[in-house]
């Protein structure tokens, strides 16, 4: 039933300490791999809340879960999960939140959904098809700083300014509107790269980030999480690039507070919001990553809701 298998699934499911009565939350549902296991695990008194906005998603939730009674699906942005939790009855009772980020498995293979140049297709990227701007329709538009400024920023991509002065002076007589055109005039610019990568996978990166405002929405869930959260519950964040495993970092640094009782030097959280206290962190085997090299740059981090003060 689950055929695709996620990144550190047997790592996160330890990292969520899975309770058979508990609540949980699958914040990136994408082909329910993570969700099949978590509910495996969970008797008809526990329940799984996934959100994905992704339309493909949420047809597949409903095709496999169908019966599921302890399984509730909501098309949503996991930015959103707030709204979610409080119109599901579920804030602050939440025993595990399971964020995998990134685009799934499925969504990079699909030629048609535009974020990858291994094949040609449309210059999409959206992940929810139905909303928002595609990257054509970005790309068509934004001037040259703007380009750049979202390549080196998001993409981390040397190249940025080249690669955007090429964009704006080439789509005056040929519109960008598939992946592989895209990929070809990225790669046909000189200047420093590296030869372990293709030359175009920062940009398509960074574009993709930027299309679907995915920094934006990983502050606003890891913003609203500990208060969603019941003392003791768990939070598992599997980030693939160091944009977002810097702002995860930095994120649960500060939620385990900075002030500290003078004599009992315990930590405290002085406006009453609830901390988060990290557990651990891990990364994939060898034999994870060579069975799926997509693996590789991946980490988890866990962290778990005190009631209020960190030992």
């Amino acid at each position: 039933m689950y055929s695709h298998r996620p990144v550190l699934l047997d790592e996160a499911l330890a990292g969520l300490a899975i309770r058979p009565d508990g609540i949980y939350v699958d914040g990136t549902f994408g082909r329910g791999g993570h969700s099949g296991a978590i509910l495996e695990q969970l008797s008809d008194a526990g329940a799984l809340h996934a959100l994905d906005r992704d339309p493909e998603a949420g047809q597949h939730a409903w095709k496999v879960f169908t019966g599921k009674t302890n399984f509730h699906f909501h098309a949503a942005n996991f930015a959103d999960l707030g709204r979610v939790a409080l119109e599901a009855g579920i804030a602050g009772h939440i025993d595990g939140i399971l964020l995998d980020l990134g685009v799934s498995s499925p969504q990079f293979d699909d030629a048609a959904r535009g974020f990858s140049f291994q094949n040609d297709g449309p210059l999409d990227m959206r992940m929810d098809p139905s909303s928002g701007v595609s990257a054509a329709d970005w790309l068509a538009r934004a001037d040259e700083a703007e380009i750049a400024d979202v390549l080196y920023t998001l993409g981390e991509e040397r190249n940025s300014r080249r690669i955007a002065k090429k964009i704006v002076e080439s789509r005056v007589a040929t519109p960008l509107k598939t992946t592989a055109q895209l990929a070809a005039l990225i790669a046909s610019v000189p200047g420093p790269r590296s030869f372990k990568i293709h030359p175009a996978t920062r940009a398509f990166q960074a574009l993709r980030i930027y299309v679907n405002g995915e920094l934006s929405a990983l502050e606003s869930v890891l913003a609203a999480a500990p208060a969603l959260l019941a003392p003791g519950g768990r939070l598992a964040v599997i980030s693939f690039h160091s944009l977002e495993d810097r702002i995860v970092k930095r994120f649960l640094r500060d939620a385990e507070g900075t002030e500290r009782d003078v004599l009992t030097g315990q930590r405290l959280n002085s406006d009453g919001a609830p901390q988060l206290k990290r557990v651990e962190r891990r990364f994939p085997t060898e034999a994870e990553t060579d069975a799926n090299p997509r693996a590789r740059s991946a980490v988890l981090r866990v962290a778990e809701r005190t009631a209020g003060v960190v030992q």
